[in-house]
């Protein structure tokens, strides 16, 4: 610091600290010993220690003297273990210092050594030059005219140690008790108003340097500081600050400076940090040898997969949930390629701990040392300390990767079931890898198959629907027509008007058209035919009389005001289809979740005139792989029970609907495996290869067959059809039904049905059974129990 830059002047006297012993008398403390009366003897062999000292050869020509007298302030007892030191008045600058504050803050010329801060500053030198300034006005208006600021200017100074190499952190405390404050000239008057304003706290330098003009004060003596190492505290706390930047963990520059500060909280200058998050299947290892150049933990990482470190010290690390620390790999046993990979690159101490969130793994740190037995069992209360900051700082990280992967999906995929998510994942996460620092987004993902999958489909239709809804429809239609001819005809009879005749002959014509049959476009048709040759007369005609205006306010009143047209049977038959599909799905849905926690597997369902479900079953669909042999055996089980909750369900609502109507329920059977596709276009899964294109051929006209020989629909109310093509498969189930007829789902005996051929299928059979509809058992959810007792039969 440029002493030309502090205005007042200052003198360096050890005369404060002489008169300091002299003056105790034998009821103080200190005074009751020999050490005053040595003071005031020695003091009058040293005249040029009372006066301003220019020349530091005075202080070491009597040093013992000035030793003696310093034990005022540096106690012998802790003279070794003490940072502490005599400066000059209001200077970064010792004459007399405690050993461990020279070796760690001085320098050869008795000058501070290292950078000095401020909590509250945010640049160093106009801080320091100010807060030196500051304190110097306190002390003179304390000394001198009795008002004390009382202001708490916190430094905390930053020196490296010379040893290590590394930062130590230090709070320094100041003490000026030793320095004097000499008025040159007349005392500058201080009005009451400054007085007030001072004491209220309102200052600044330029009003201080007005008040208080420099060259009228002379300060002497010298300034005791006192500092104390929280270079634990101070790491700790910057650790947080820089953790929080998003960048922390992914930027080189502030990687390394992570670094740099885990070595100086360790005292260890060659010590190494490693990050890597854990991401699925995969390992992204963060290293301060890493190029990191974007945002994104993912973009340029190192990344492995999790069982290249099978057997490694960072899976037993992860295994064990805590920190393992390992003295020297060159005596670790049974070292894989991981740990020869470390001796290699020169490690010699090594220790890893998992970073957990929320009781998950979702990374670990490492710190690497070329030395062994570097770090020990005695550092981890330190090491616990840090991994909280580190935990949250890649949880942060991970988060934002998953962002990026769920935006993906979300624009190429849509919504995807939770049980193959991990195989969209990975495909984005690839996808990644691929665009790996170009930059570029992720366009098309890889294609996403599961080979070896087994198929469980089920329908739920309604009886006739097509039929129902076309007499619905039909009926509206009649309905409107006899409405609006009801207008006309009593119009006609109001006024005779042949136009009026000719328009009740169209319809006429019209409904005499639908009575017969109905086309897809009879609908549009005459609504169009309504609306522009009747409605539009419908104002005139009002004022042919009050009977007219009767019938026109019962067409229009019989209208949908959403849709303008006659809607009363056929919004009925809507309600009883919604109703019905409601009924199923949620049954279905409820069941579903269920069956999920026994065993995951793909299900997708579909609601038109009934609902229509879809159900994939196989390892190929579990990110491990691993596969119960038992659970295509239990899920067709399930399947059969929850067709019979579901029959029993649409015939107990049946009576309850506006328009009774009957529902069907088939089940079509798979023996073999088969491949299913993503298909990016239509967003949903699909069968692949031509073999399997057969099996969506059959769910798709499964619903038209009929008994062979026969009109008959092998579908019928109230019971279950259950279609197969392998004599396997009818053994399987004949099993499954003769076990639900023992629990009482299914009753009477058991059809078996040749189909009759469909277009482009042949050979299908079926076996059909009642369905127990009056067994308050099926009203029930489904035990799976029973599932697990028939599983092992």
């Amino acid at each position: 610091m440029d002493p030309a830059a502090f205005p007042f002047r200052c003198e360096l006297s050890l005369a404060p600290l002489i008169t300091f012993w002299t003056q105790l008398s034998a009821y103080h403390e200190f005074g009751r010993g020999p050490i005053p009366g040595l003071v005031r003897e020695k003091a009058r062999e040293a005249p040029e220690l009372a006066g301003v000292i220019e020349d530091l050869s005075v202080v070491d020509k009597h040093r013992a003297f000035v030793d003696l007298m310093m034990t005022a302030m540096f106690p012998p007892a802790f003279w070794e273990q003490e940072y502490g030191a005599a400066l000059f008045p209001f200077q970064l600058r010792a004459f007399y210092a405690t050993p461990p504050f020279r070796r760690a803050l001085m320098g050869v010329d008795g000058t501070l050594q290292g950078r000095a801060s401020f909590l509250q500053a945010h640049s160093v030198e106009p801080t320091l030059a100010s807060a030196r300034f500051l304190l110097a006005c306190e002390l003179i208006l304390e000394r001198v005219y009795g008002i004390d600021l009382r202001s708490d200017v916190p430094v905390i100074f930053t020196a490296v140690d010379s040893a290590t190499g590394l930062d130590q952190h230090f709070r320094l405390q100041f003490d000026w008790r030793f320095v004097e404050v000499e008025v040159v000239g007349p005392k500058p008057p201080l009005t009451e108003a400054a007085r007030q304003r001072l004491e209220a706290g309102i200052v600044d330098a330029d009003y201080l340097r007005a008040l208080l003009p420099p060259d009228r004060f002379v300060l002497r003596g010298f300034m005791i500081v006192k500092a104390v190492d929280i270079t634990d505290q101070e790491v700790l706390s910057s650790l947080k600050r820089d953790l929080i930047d998003r960048d922390s963990i992914v930027s080189q520059s502030h990687f390394q400076g992570l670094q740099a500060k885990i070595r100086t909280f360790f005292r260890r200058p060659d010590l190494r940090l490693g990050l890597a998050a854990v991401e699925g299947d995969r390992v992204l290892i963060l290293n301060d040898a890493s190029s990191h150049e974007q945002a994104c933990i993912f973009a340029d990482s190192a990344h492995h997969t999790t069982a290249e470190f099978a057997g490694s010290v960072y899976e037993r690390a992860v295994l064990q949930g805590s920190p393992l620390i390992v003295d020297d790999l060159l005596t670790y046993p049974q070292r894989t390629r991981v740990e020869e990979e470390l001796i290699q690159s020169g490690v010699r101490n090594f220790v890893c701990a998992p970073l957990h969130y929320q009781e998950k793994v979702i990374g670990t740190l490492e710190l690497l040392s070329p030395r062994a037995g570097d770090l020990n069992a005695t550092h981890l209360p330190r090491l616990q300390e840090v991994l909280p900051l580190f935990s949250m700082a890649v949880q942060r990280s991970v988060e934002e990767l998953n962002s990026r992967i769920q935006t993906v999906i979300n624009e190429q995929c849509t919504a995807i079931h939770p049980t193959v998510e991990w195989r969209f994942r990975r495909a984005v996460l690839n996808g990644f890898e691929r665009q790996r620092g170009t930059g570029a987004a992720v366009t098309e993902l890889e294609p996403i198959v599961f080979e070896g999958v087994y198929p469980l489909y089920g329908l739920a239709d309604i009886r006739g629907s097509s039929t129902q809804r076309a007499q619905a429809i039909q009926a509206d239609l009649l309905a409107q027509l006899g409405l609006a001819r009801a207008v006309v005809q009593a119009a006609s009879e109001a006024r005779s008007l042949p136009a009026l005749d000719e328009l009740c002959y169209r319809i006429d014509r019209r409904a005499a058209q639908i009575e017969r049959s109905l086309s897809a476009s009879d609908e549009v048709g005459i609504i169009t035919f309504l609306q522009t040759e009747v409605e539009g007369l419908l104002d005139h005609l009002a004022t042919f009389g009050h009977g007219v205006r009767e019938r026109v306010a019962a067409y229009r009143s019989a209208l949908d005001p959403r849709l303008g047209s006659v809607y009363h049977r056929r919004q009925l038959f809507e309600e009883s289809v919604t109703r019905i599909s409601e009924s199923v799905s949620s049954h279905l849905e409820l069941e579903e979740q269920a069956a999920q926690g026994m065993f995951p597997h793909y299900f997708e369902k579909q609601k038109t005139d009934g609902v229509d479900y879809q159900v994939y079953v196989g390892a190929a669909l579990l990110e491990d792989g691993r596969v119960d042999p038992l659970c295509l055996k239990n899920l067709r089980l399930w399947q059969l029970m929850v067709t019979c909750g579901i029959a029993v369900r649409a015939h107990r609502l049946r009576d309850r609907l506006p328009i009774p109507l009957e529902t069907t329920h088939l089940i079509l059977v798979q023996h073999a495996p088969l491949s299913i596709r993503f298909r990016f276009d239509e967003k949903r899964f699909d069968v692949d290869g031509a073999y399997n294109i057969r099996y969506e051929i059959v769910k798709k006209r499964i619903d038209k067959a009929v008994v062979e020989g026969t009109s008959e629909r092998v579908t019928q109310p109230g019971r279950v059809a259950i279609i197969y093509n392998q004599p396997a498969e009818a053994l399987e189930y004949r099993a499954y039904i003769e076990y639900l007829q023992n629990l009482g789902y299914l009753t009477g005996p058991v059809e078996s049905l040749e189909l009759g051929e469909l277009q482009g299928v042949q050979g299908l059979r079926a076996l059909r059974v009642q369905v127990a509809l009056d067994n308050p058992k099926l009203q029930e959810r489904i035990n799976l129990a029973d599932l697990e007792v028939s599983a092992t039969r």
